[in-house]
């Protein structure tokens, strides 16, 4: 299992919308995402990368794996249907 590096939020929500996510609502400095099949999730918003911690949570409700999630994060034009199959 590869290890889980870390990443901005901005370039999590490149991922999400990727995989169909869209923004459904934010709060202050957090955007709230949903998916047609009601999948949801809460990234917050801010310069930092996020936590290992905090990106395994998003990840698990997403249910997007470390391995998928890997390579959507090294890919500039994804291909799902390759990542997911």
């Amino acid at each position: 299992m590869p290890k889980l590096i870390p990443i901005k939020p901005k370039k999590l929500i490149k991922i999400l919308l990727s995989l169909g996510f869209v923004e459904r609502d934010a709060q202050g400095s957090h955007v709230f995402f949903l998916h047609k099949d009601g999948r949801t999730t809460v990234v917050p918003i801010h310069n930092r990368e996020l936590s290992r911690g905090l990106l395994r949570k998003i990840l698990n409700d997403v249910q997007l794996s470390v391995d998928e999630y890997e390579k959507l994060r090294k890919k500039r034009h994804v291909n799902l249907t390759q990542i997911l199959h």
